[in-house]
């Protein structure tokens, strides 16, 4: 019965621990254009190391192949300390995603 009680305190213990020791997050870089037809365009740095920044574009505007062009690129520190970095595309051909710590295709 001891070692239960012990193993329900390590576990309230850590349910209760927030995820980001250094607190909260800031937004410390926000980028933003929206160019309407012509396409978008954004970029987010935060406080805690994440980065992100994507852009759009509409492709064969009025054509029935209309379809939305985007790329870009996302990058946080893992709870391992490691820095995770990921590139994709999105497209008429789906979403396709890079990074060293992905594994390619055959893999």
């Amino acid at each position: 019965m001891k070692s239960f009680i012990v193993f329900a305190l390590i576990v309230a213990a850590a349910v209760a621990a927030p995820a980001n020791p250094d607190g909260d997050a800031q937004i410390i870089k926000y980028e933003s254009d929206n160019i309407g037809l012509d396409g978008y365009g954004f970029e987010v740095e935060t406080s805690n190391g994440i980065k992100t920044r994507e852009e759009g574009q509409l492709q064969n505007v009025g054509s029935e192949n209309e379809a939305l062009a985007v790329r870009g690129e996302f990058s946080y520190v893992g709870n391992d300390g490691q820095l995770y970095s990921v590139s994709y595309t999105a497209g008429v051909n789906g979403f396709e995603a890079s990074g060293a710590h992905i594994p390619k295709g055959n893999e």
